[in-house]
């Protein structure tokens, strides 16, 4: 999607985004990962894995993420290393609070783990993250912080409105939980229900179908006081779903790619307002990696 497409840049306020006008519908789904590419010297020659998701919620804005990410990464030598991150995060957005936890495994061995809360702090003149690992700290982050479910929930508001450009500061308690991303996401034109069609075979692709979805690339940079001219991180492309379901999914690190298929969506019970799932270790297979 060309920069040529951008129109006026869109900042939707985080009171609006609390306002319930968008609401996503609990669901499970389990994407095959795919080697897209890597450039010369990357040191990546083949990767493949699976990636299983499951959001969980109320209608009175309380949502629950669980994710498990395992990909098995070959190198120009033959030797394969296999990464498993686990993810768990629960977020209110009536009160803009999150707790987080995350686990990065390599061969089986813990390599990384964080863990704590965000949310307003001092009366709400920044975002304050209160870490219990890898370490007890206190991190300071801006006022304007979107956490993920809301970020995600902003993104359609976004979309319906017609705007195809949103950016946000975004924090998920990822790296350690000490840094946010400056996002830049851009929208794609709107596909009314039946407009695009999932694969055949993939569970309740019917309903999927039925739905309204957009476009969307988005751009991850590292804070700073300019990104003219600057390269993100890395970048995420998906086709956005009405409902919070996402497919074809297209993960560029810059110096590799990958891509994510749907193969599985489970639509699952909604919770009662008042009594969120906690957040906990994903319940996934044994082995997501294809073999």
């Amino acid at each position: 999607m060309s920069a040529a497409v951008l129109t006026t840049p869109f900042n939707a306020p985080l009171a609006q985004v609390a306002g319930g006008a968008v609401q996503f519908r609990p669901h499970r789904a389990v994407y095959d990962i795919s080697f897209d590419h890597a450039t010369p010297g990357s040191g990546v020659a083949d990767m493949s894995g699976r990636m299983v998701y499951e959001m969980t919620g109320t209608s009175c804005g309380e949502y629950a993420q669980n994710m498990r990410f395992v990909t098995r990464m070959t190198n120009q030598e033959g030797v394969a290393q296999v990464n498993d991150l686990r993810t768990s995060s629960f977020e209110e957005l009536a009160t803009h609070r999150l707790k987080f936890s995350s686990s990065q495994y390599e061969n089986q061995k813990l390599a990384e783990a964080s863990q704590g809360s965000a949310g307003p702090g001092n009366g709400s003149s920044f975002t304050e993250v209160k870490l219990t690992k890898p370490a007890k700290k206190t991190v300071k982050l801006p006022s304007d912080i979107y956490f993920p479910i809301q970020h995600s929930l902003a993104l359609v508001q976004a979309a319906r409105a017609g705007h195809s450009q949103f950016t946000a500061n975004l924090y998920d308690g990822s790296d350690k939980g000490e840094k946010f991303y400056e996002t830049s996401a851009v929208i794609g034109p709107r596909a009314g229900p039946g407009g695009v069609q999932v694969p055949s075979g993939v569970t309740n692709g019917d309903k999927l179908n039925a739905t309204a979805s957009w476009p969307v690339a988005i751009g991850y940079f590292e804070p700073g006081p300019t990104r003219l001219d600057a390269l993100p991180t890395y970048e995420l492309s998906f086709r956005f779903y009405e409902n919070g379901v996402s497919s074809r999914l297209y993960i560029d690190y810059g110096d590799f790619a990958i891509r994510g298929e749907l193969k599985e969506l489970t639509f699952l019970e909604e919770g009662k307002c008042g009594t969120p799932p906690a957040p906990a270790t994903p319940t996934m297979p044994a082995s997501p990696v294809k073999r």
